[in-house]
């Protein structure tokens, strides 16, 4: 008898500011939920936030997403690198710049990673209102590997930096 798969829960944050932002949020939940052996479980709301690089560039439209995959860290990562792509993100090296659809691995299963083309949990998680708000949204109770759990990494964010708003609630 063969060995049945196993399925991995995985989060995955959602961002745009390019091109009518909340079209590519949507659509990249859409994508999502096509992923090849994924089953995409759970969406957060949409939330406007200021962006935190260059002022000069306009607001976000973040989200967040709740996966149960098959595929390793590594192979999801690189699908939601084809999904950016298929988006027109190009990869320019700029941080924090403007961009048409930003797709971060923040958790994949209990895994904690740090190597050149991936870091889990995404290294900046527990700074950030824009992912922490979202995800608290659809896993309140989901421990971040080495930090602790969203609610209380929520309690300890600035949740006025960046200005953050849900949008459609």
């Amino acid at each position: 008898m063969p060995a049945r798969p196993h399925w991995w829960p995985a989060y995955i944050g959602i961002g745009s500011n390019l091109d009518t932002p909340e079209a590519h949020v949507r659509r990249a939940f859409d994508d999502l939920a096509a992923l090849r052996d994924s089953r995409c479980m759970a969406r957060s709301a949409l939330y406007r936030s200021a962006p935190l690089g260059p002022a000069a560039q306009p607001d976000y439209i973040n989200a967040v997403a709740g996966l149960l995959t098959q595929l390793p860290a590594s192979a999801l990562l690189a699908e939601l690198q084809r999904i950016e792509h298929a988006h027109g993100r190009r990869r320019t090296g700029e941080r924090w710049g403007p961009r048409k659809l930003d797709l971060d691995l923040l958790v994949y299963a209990g895994e904690r990673r740090d190597t050149p083309r991936l870091s889990l949990p995404h290294p900046r998680i527990a700074e950030r209102n824009f992912v922490l708000l979202p995800l608290a949204e659809i896993a309140p109770h989901l421990e971040v590997p080495g930090l602790g759990s969203v609610t209380t990494l929520c309690g300890s964010v600035q949740r006025e930096h960046p200005p953050i708003e849900p949008l459609d609630r």
